[in-house]
């Protein structure tokens, strides 16, 4: 999102040649960071699309969640990411005052669709979860895609305003910067999303650690009975008198119950490595979901917000602001990877689409 700028206006080319706002390494090293994020994020969001129309196993309704995030990053990718480094490296904005109104609109318009995209795959995962027989009769791709409609509808409405409260002067294209516009967009965009998703997967987490923790007395509450060693089994003892005498017999007991508890305690063992596995693999695939969401977009949120409130006394280096700017684009080139690569399916798919220009050329 294209935040209100304090660029001063330039009243030709000359004026700007002379005061370029970086350095000429500064702009090589701008230039093939954005480029390889624009690149990355091109090329991971139209894989997903592409395994998602091409392999039957991910023809799951909720995967159209991925595949319209794919699809408003891909957008971000070809409509904001250009004109931003443009605006960026050149220190004024050339496109003239039509397009920087549609580009602040489109600007709004897909960051907050990408974040509120975000928000419905969690509250989905969270259904998926908690009301696992239902919504498997419920989640049809109409009711799927019924949600997306109302993301896009959402972020519509937040993209409404710039169309005309965008400030395009002559060499300066930004947002306007009246507080209650600020505040109401960062709410919409990402508080009140980012609050949803932290909400929605601490429960997620208590649900399955809970479940996890069943699971396992279960399955020791249903084990039969066995004895600890030293304890006399009477039932291998009348089996063993059938075949032997006192002395065997007894001797037979004792090595059955001793195998039989060794085998019950490393069962039981291997039960709880294995839920403590998954609590540790699910706790980690959350931290990567929500760390990477906070990370690239609160710092940008937060300083955009409080500058509206506190005015100049909070208005932090415009190289910092610019940072956190651009780190926001990059959870563009991140969902791909975060949504797709703890899943067996959309890896096999990657690797199935990556191999077969390989297998074509030779």
């Amino acid at each position: 999102m294209e935040p209100a700028s304090g660029l001063p206006n330039a009243s030709d080319n000359s004026s700007w040649a002379t005061s370029a706002p970086h350095s000429p390494a500064a702009t090589a090293l701008i230039l093939l960071a954005v480029l390889a994020v624009l690149l990355a994020t091109l090329v991971g969001n139209a894989l997903v699309v592409a395994a998602v129309s091409t392999s039957r196993a991910l023809r799951a309704p909720q995967n159209l969640f991925l595949v319209s995030l794919a699809s408003a990053d891909i957008l971000v990718a070809v409509l904001i990411l250009p004109f931003s480094l443009a605006n960026e490296v050149m220190g004024y904005w050339y496109f003239g005052s039509l397009w920087c109104s549609l580009y602040l609109a489109l600007d709004v318009l897909l960051c907050t669709a990408s974040i509120g995209h975000l928000c419905a795959i969690s509250l989905d995962r969270y259904w998926a979860v908690t009301r696992a027989a239902r919504l498997n009769l419920r989640r049809s791709p109409g009711r799927v895609r019924g949600m997306i409609g109302a993301v896009w509808a959402a972020a519509a409405l937040v993209a409404l305003p710039p169309l005309f409260k965008a400030r395009p002067r002559a060499r300066e294209c930004a947002l306007s910067n009246d507080t209650w516009y600020v505040l109401a967009s960062c709410v919409a965009s990402f508080f009140a999303p980012c609050l949803v998703m932290v909400t929605v997967y601490c429960r997620i987490y208590q649900v399955t650690k809970r479940r996890h923790m069943a699971v396992l007395t279960a399955h020791g509450s249903l084990a039969p009975r066995l004895l600890r060693p030293g304890e006399p089994d009477n039932r291998a003892t009348e089996l063993g008198g059938l075949m032997a005498g006192p002395g065997e017999r007894l001797s037979w007991a004792l090595a059955s119950s001793r195998r039989r508890w060794s085998q019950h305690q490393s069962m039981s063992l291997c039960r709880r490595r294995l839920v403590r596995v998954r609590e540790r693999r699910f706790t980690v695939v959350l931290a990567v979901v929500m760390g990477a969401f906070v990370l690239c977009w609160f710092p940008f949120f937060f300083t955009y917000s409080l500058e509206a409130v506190c005015g100049d006394g909070c208005r932090i280096s415009k190289p910092l602001f610019s940072f956190f700017f651009w780190i926001g684009y990059c959870n563009s080139s991140l969902n791909p990877l975060i949504y797709t690569v703890f899943n067996r399916d959309f890896r096999a798919a990657f690797r199935r689409l990556l191999s077969a220009p390989a297998r074509h050329g030779t």
